[in-house]
């Protein structure tokens, strides 16, 4: 009887625990750092809402599609394009592909000074032509260096610009070496850009020479819980935060 009402006891102390303090079930997503801003500001509402436990891994934006492809085991992971080797590894399901928002290219001054006419596509290339120095990331280091570079062949300027182009390995470099003097602009993601103190964003880079650039979620085929890594994903793609994804300067999925 003893061994009963034990039981009848810690049963019912059971259930009186709500479902967020019995939730043993992680969710392991890995994302590219210009995307840690706005998953930052998220990530705890996961938790919240729902009865599984989200742990965040970031990682270089070109780097994250190595992780994929090499097989790291992730149960969720944000990818930025392209990604052949991933999908080809067979370790993320190209059906649960997701689009969760877009990042885009912007042009960036020393705060406080002069910015350049930059009002049409001509403008824009004239602006870059006549800077003494551009600042971006390297594009074997970052997917906004492999982006930029892509952008600036597109315009026709790649090679004339290489001789007072700085490569540097991360947005937070490119900055800071236009916020010295070590560089009269810079490009990178416009969502990093604009909240940083010591930089004026000039303009988003146009489109016809720098398509946004999409965030897509894969569901991992090696998901501890199939279940709650769709629930991540829905959860990321929920109304409340695309809503904050726009706040941060990214473009919707649609």
């Amino acid at each position: 009887m003893k061994y009963f009402m034990a039981c009848v006891v810690i049963g019912a102390v059971l259930l009186s625990i709500s479902p967020s303090a019995r939730a043993q079930t992680e969710v392991t997503l890995l994302a590219p750092n210009p995307f840690r801003g706005s998953l930052d500001k998220v990530a705890a509402g996961f938790d919240s809402k729902t009865a599984y436990k989200l742990k965040l891994t970031y990682g270089r934006g070109l780097g994250t599609r190595d992780q994929i492809a090499h097989g790291e085991k992730f149960d969720v992971s944000i990818l930025i394009p392209p990604y052949p080797e991933a999908l080809a590894s067979g370790n993320i399901d190209p059906k649960s592909a997701t689009t969760l928002a877009s990042v885009t290219l912007a042009l960036g001054v020393k705060k406080g000074a002069p910015k350049p006419d930059v009002s049409t596509p001509a403008a824009f290339k004239k602006a870059l032509l006549e800077a003494k120095s551009i600042a971006q990331v390297d594009p074997t280091m970052g997917a906004d260096g492999f982006a930029t570079q892509e952008a600036l062949k597109k315009m026709g300027l790649a090679d004339q610009l290489a001789s007072k182009t700085k490569l540097l390995a991360n947005a937070g470099m490119v900055a800071n070496a236009v916020i010295k003097g070590d560089a009269e602009v810079c490009i990178f993601w416009f969502n990093e850009m604009t909240p940083n103190p010591g930089l004026d964003v000039v303009a988003r880079l146009p489109k016809q020479f720098a398509t946004p650039v999409k965030l897509v979620a894969f569901i991992s085929t090696h998901a501890t819980d199939a279940k709650a890594a769709k629930a991540l994903v829905g959860y990321l793609t929920s109304p409340e935060v695309e809503a904050s994804y726009k706040n941060d300067g990214l473009l919707p999925a649609h």
